[in-house]
């Protein structure tokens, strides 16, 4: 079973590749992917990394959590599952109250 990790507050240099190689050092990376703006083609600052193992997950954030990179200090926890956002917003199909 493999684990998921958010890790946020990064630097905009970060890439995928460095964030592997940060995480890399804790066990064995499945993926990392830094999230991308699709407009400006920018870091949003944050992204999320896969480890092989919920140990490896666990030392990983043990061993990053608030450690500095690049002069930013990162958060780095257990990722949590998309939340269903509901109704955000937009056509509803009903009448208008005016």
């Amino acid at each position: 079973m493999s684990s998921k990790i958010y890790v946020g507050n990064l630097p905009y240099s970060i890439n995928d590749a460095s964030l592997q190689h940060n995480f890399s050092e804790y066990g064995s990376v499945s993926s990392a992917k830094v999230m991308m703006d699709r407009d400006t083609g920018r870091s949003k600052g944050f992204g999320f990394v896969e480890m092989s193992s919920e140990a490896e997950a666990q030392a990983a954030i043990t061993g990053l959590n608030g450690q500095s990179v690049d002069g930013r200090s990162i958060v780095v926890n257990m990722a949590r599952p998309k939340e269903d956002r509901g109704d955000a917003g937009g056509y509803r199909g009903g009448r208008s109250s005016y």
